[in-house]
């Protein structure tokens, strides 16, 4: 499969190098990417892992998303970059995604849900049943219901279903999709929070979602993140000794097969780059894909 990188809008947390790790000390807020994959099926049709902040988002972003949530991290809300844009950017249409696979509900992973209403919605089970209860006040803020009207279209997947990925057990193979495409469960941002492998030209690719922020998370010896972002990631966990264990299997991931697969996250700008090989703030197209 032909994979194409995606910046689905940029957030920009206050907080400045304490979030980012790269801004100028002086910035008061920081740059995150929405790193979202375009996949071209060998069947024909594309699918999409996570979507980004999307065009409903852009046009009327208070009743979207929570006040929170618009102050804390305020998106660079450019129509351009939504995923619906840039797919039209690269020749297609919107209507060719016939899939998207999200590693979770999160408003900035699913705020372009709406914008593909042919694609069938691959999630966890365990994301549906904790992002529609909202139970919590933080919960309430991050999972959106008014980014929801593709409900009627999700196909959600238990946890314990499935074989095994390079020592991870339980992924599947997903309804509709090649067996080169999975979920691969990585709970602990959120109890349904997954990753989505995906292999291209002859290796995999794990986007891991949120299941770490920031590149230096990933070092083999002494990892480490920005404390901005580390008091981020603690203030939206569910389940903490989760998710630094699955950060450790990915460290290990990395350590025993980086010849075979490589892995990013949803968010760190420096892997967005490296992998689209161009800068963060310019949409995809077919110039330069």
């Amino acid at each position: 499969m032909r994979l194409h990188h995606l910046n689905c809008i940029s957030t920009c947390p206050a907080g400045g190098r304490l979030m980012d790790g790269r801004s100028p000390w002086s910035a008061l807020r920081g740059r995150l990417c929405c790193h979202c994959i375009l996949a071209e099926l060998p069947s024909g049709g594309l699918a999409l892992i996570d979507t980004g902040l999307g065009l409903r988002d852009v046009e009327a972003p208070r009743t979207r998303l929570s006040a929170f949530f618009l102050a804390l991290v305020r998106p660079e809300w450019r129509e351009s970059m939504t995923a619906a844009r840039q797919i039209e950017g690269l020749g297609y249409r919107v209507q060719d995604v016939r899939h998207i696979v999200l590693t979770h509900l999160d408003f900035d992973h699913a705020g372009g849900l709406d914008d593909f209403p042919q694609a069938t919605v691959h999630l966890m089970a365990a994301e549906q049943e904790v992002a529609t209860a909202r139970r919590s006040w933080m919960d309430r803020q991050r999972f959106r219901p008014q980014q929801w009207g593709s409900r009627p279209r999700w196909k959600v997947y238990r946890h314990d279903e499935g074989d095994t990925w390079f020592g991870f057990r339980r992924a599947r193979p997903l309804d509709g999709l090649p067996p080169e495409l999975a979920l691969i469960p990585l709970p602990g941002h959120t109890l349904g929070h997954a990753g989505v492998a995906v292999e291209g030209a002859g290796r995999w690719l794990l986007q891991a979602g949120d299941a770490y922020f920031h590149i230096r998370e990933m070092q083999p010896d002494a990892p480490t993140c920005p404390p901005g972002l580390r008091f981020y990631q603690w203030m939206l966990e569910h389940d903490r000794v989760a998710r630094l264990d699955n950060q450790r299997r990915l460290r290990e991931l990395i350590r025993h097969h980086a010849a075979e697969v490589t892995v990013c996250c949803g968010h760190d700008v420096t892997e967005f780059e490296r992998l689209a090989m161009r800068p963060h703030a310019e949409p995809a197209d077919v110039s330069r894909p």
